[in-house]
């Protein structure tokens, strides 16, 4: 049985073969092949990188999270858990932001792009994983033999 791997600097979690993979890299790393689709995912444009230079198909700011969460957040870590549960909420909120991200999802390889330094705990891991919940949650179950 064959498995798609789930890349994230690093970090591999095995999939399902028949599952999309999304990944998350930063904004200032180079684009690979096997980037896929590439999405950046901040509400404000990376320092330091001229808009030309930044290989991506869209930067699809209404996905990030909002001016006001963001600040909050501060991206420190001991707010982690309470910025994903309201994160979550932003995102629910507002499905027709990140449903180009799902449909791409569903046609191949997808790469969140993000600016922050700290890899763990930023809006696109947050997105990532709520994503991967969305596509796994549509996938049609599977039938057992009775």
């Amino acid at each position: 049985m064959s498995h798609r791997r789930h890349r994230d600097n690093g970090d591999v979690r095995g999939l399902g073969h028949d599952q999309a993979m999304i990944s998350v890299k930063r904004a200032y790393d180079s684009a690979g092949r096997g980037d896929g689709r590439r999405f950046l995912v901040e509400r404000l444009w990376p320092r330091g990188i001229r808009k030309e230079s930044l290989q991506m198909d869209a930067w699809l700011k209404d996905v990030a999270p909002s001016t006001e969460l963001r600040k909050w957040f501060s991206h420190d870590p001991a707010k982690w858990p309470e910025f994903q549960r309201r994160y979550r909420a932003e995102l629910d909120a507002h499905p027709e932001a990140w449903q180009p991200i799902l449909d791409a999802a569903a046609d191949g390889e997808v790469t969140l792009i993000y600016s922050s330094h700290d890899a763990e705990h930023n809006n696109a891991v947050a997105l990532r994983d709520y994503l991967d919940q969305k596509l796994h949650s549509r996938r049609p179950k599977k039938k057992t033999a009775a």
